[in-house]
């Protein structure tokens, strides 16, 4: 028998058991945890937990954490989208020197905290949560849960970057870093860890290597297993 013929048997097995835990899954005769998706920014974090959602029939929530944790804070909006995942080394170095000389929340604490609640809420039922340092909130809660992370080079990243077009009038290559960079310091601050530490995930994959959509079918692989 040859490697090829083996290879090609071993890929059509574990294709074929995802295709059975979707189906088995929408049946209901499967769970699943909550799964967490930490990444760099253009990796295809948002990508990922669309493709799962449609998959596992399960909510993902993204941006959709936002609009609830305005409701639960009653903070503005816009304050909530521009610090509820990203803190910048300035804006955390002042915060650490009045919280040590005066009686003082900050803004991010109170967002960080509100989030917090919305996530613990949301993972009361089986979703997908994108960012804001959710795999370790659920983690130190007990709460069970997949967590994943997407790096890339940068050069995939950065076409991605200018496909989403967000980056106003800063160039990509810099929105790109300071995105990451604030991420960086937002989980450092609120964890004690790093993003990008292997240890703090279940699944760590480069996506310039491996399709989203190769990710999604280990994901779920790992999921049918669980169950065997």
């Amino acid at each position: 028998m040859s490697v090829f013929y083996v290879i090609m048997l071993a890929v059509r097995s574990f294709f074929t058991a995802a295709a059975k835990f979707g189906k088995e899954y929408a049946m209901g005769t499967m769970k699943t945890p909550v799964i967490t998706i930490d990444r760099e920014y253009g990796a295809g974090g948002r990508t990922l937990a669309a493709l799962l959602s449609e998959r596992l029939q399960i909510p993902y929530y993204d941006r959709d954490v936002v609009s609830k944790t305005v409701e639960e804070s009653g903070i503005d909006e816009e304050d909530v989208e521009r610090e509820g995942e990203e803190l910048s080394r300035p804006s955390e170095i002042f915060d650490h020197l009045l919280n040590g000389t005066v009686p003082y929340s900050s803004s991010h604490d109170r967002i960080y905290e509100a989030e917090k609640k919305v996530i613990l809420e949301l993972a009361k039922d089986p979703c997908i949560i994108v960012g804001r340092c959710a795999n370790s909130i659920l983690k130190e809660s007990g709460v069970d849960s997949i967590s994943i992370y997407l790096h890339a080079p940068f050069e995939k990243k950065l076409k991605r970057a200018k496909e989403l077009n967000e980056n106003g009038d800063m160039k990509p290559e810099k929105f790109m870093e300071k995105r990451d960079e604030q991420r960086r310091t937002f989980y450092k601050h609120y964890t004690g860890g790093e993003i990008f530490d292997a240890a703090n995930y279940t699944f760590c994959f480069d996506t310039g290597k491996v399709s989203i959509p190769f990710c999604a079918d280990m994901i779920i692989s790992l999921l049918q297993k669980n169950e065997d």
